[in-house]
């Protein structure tokens, strides 16, 4: 694999756009009622690219997304929706629809993230991001190379009835030379990240204290 050294062409480094998606992400978790609901219901300002790569996820995640919904309806104890010992519970109906409506915005926020960035600035800046932890043996190449696999995977993978497919793929045998772009990390780009951090921080704080 080629790592390209050079100064970023765009202002902010790939990373430290990912970083900020990446916190925003985390704080969807915290959102709840009719925030979560207004959230929510602005997802089509995203645009359509980002709303039909989202349906998609959804639909991939359709099954656990259902599940999820259940098992809190059905899970969390609380008054009855209607006279049955087998009925969900309104507490856990509420709970369970939260959680599907943080979920629902975490699976637009990854297609808004595959949209907004190419696939060189995404393996750029998880390459950048995973620099420090040289110190503890792991090698960001390794990562890196492991991480376009993945993506490659996904994208390849057929639909569940055309598994027989797979059987007929044939096996790769070339040898791919993998060019990442590593964009310098300034000053702009640690201020930003560690003023998101700092408001992430801020928001959990006023979270817990409601």
């Amino acid at each position: 694999m080629l790592v390209e050294n050079r100064l970023s062409e765009t202002i902010l480094n790939p990373a430290t756009r990912l970083i900020v998606r990446i916190v925003l992400l985390l704080a969807v978790q915290g959102l709840s009622g009719m925030i979560l609901a207004l959230v929510v219901a602005s997802v089509p300002l995203l645009g359509v690219k980002v709303l039909r790569l989202g349906w998609r996820l959804i639909w991939r995640t359709r099954w656990l997304l259902l599940s999820l919904l259940v098992i809190f309806s059905w899970g969390v104890p609380g008054e009855a929706l209607w006279n049955s010992g087998y009925a969900p519970t309104h507490e856990g109906l509420l709970e369970g629809v939260t959680h599907l409506g943080r979920l629902l915005l975490v699976l637009f926020g990854l297609a808004a993230i595959q949209q907004s960035m190419s696939f060189n600035d995404l393996l750029a800046a998880t390459h950048t991001l995973l620099q420090p932890l040289r110190a503890v043996g792991i090698d960001p190449d390794r990562g890196v190379v492991r991480l376009m696999l993945v993506i490659r995977y996904v994208d390849a993978l057929p639909r569940p009835r055309d598994w027989r497919t797979l059987l007929d793929a044939p096996v790769a045998s070339e040898i791919e030379a993998l060019e990442i772009r590593h964009d310098d990390f300034g000053l702009i780009d640690a201020l930003i990240v560690i003023f998101t951090i700092i408001a992430l921080v801020l928001f959990w704080l006023y979270l817990s204290s409601l």
